[in-house]
């Protein structure tokens, strides 16, 4: 039989782990928000103030900057893959790729400085370009191959292409002057656009081989 005593300790318990559980939450949608503005070097206390919690409390759930970066990192690429597949269902193959390549031009800028991070050195951050490629390759393939299938894009447009051809055109430009990435990226989309064969062109091809 249960205790009055142990009762309380385990209700006591659950409270502390509902209490840890919101605000690992409100820091990585906090520090989500900051990095966005201000990039990934702002200091570590201005996140915790934002989130309404203590330094303490943000080094007791990430130990290291990296740490917090990865948690926010993951959590954007998992909204991503989210996203790409609530457009797939609720538009034409087209438009949905459109939808999701405007929505990858956001996602690049929100995260200046993170090719840098990349390369740093730092074992923590190692991981998470081949996490980003496998929560999100297939999806975005699919977005590609639907595309071309419905006579909307070229055939054949490899989702690395994709992907890296619209991380260059974000980059900004080191002579010149400053460019709007997303007008740039239309441009590349139109670029996918011509070629383009739809399922009639290609059988008026094949009865006119005949």
């Amino acid at each position: 039989m249960t205790s009055s005593n142990d009762a309380g300790e385990q209700v006591a318990g659950r409270r502390r782990r509902a209490d840890a559980r919101r605000n690992i939450g409100s820091l990585i949608q906090t520090a989500s928000e900051v990095f966005a503005e201000a990039g990934l070097d702002v200091p570590i206390r201005e996140i915790a103030d934002r989130a309404g919690v203590g330094v303490g409390t943000l080094y007791r759930h990430f130990p290291t900057r990296s740490d917090l970066v990865v948690s926010v990192f993951r959590k954007e690429v998992d909204e991503s893959v989210e996203a790409a597949k609530m457009l797939a269902a609720e538009n034409p193959p087209g438009k949905a790729l459109e939808l999701w390549v405007k929505h990858y031009v956001d996602f690049i800028a929100a995260h200046r400085g993170l090719a840098a991070a990349f390369n740093s050195g730092d074992p923590a951050l190692e991981g998470l370009p081949a996490y980003f490629l496998e929560r999100l390759g297939p999806l975005v393939q699919k977005l590609l191959d639907a595309a071309a299938t419905d006579g909307q894009i070229r055939a054949g447009v490899k989702v690395s292409e994709l992907l890296h051809g619209v991380g260059m055109l974000c980059v900004p430009p080191s002579c010149g002057g400053p460019i709007d990435p997303q007008r740039m990226v239309g441009l590349f989309m139109d670029g996918l656009r011509y070629g383009a064969i739809t399922v009639g062109d290609k059988l008026d091809r094949n009865s006119a081989r005949k």
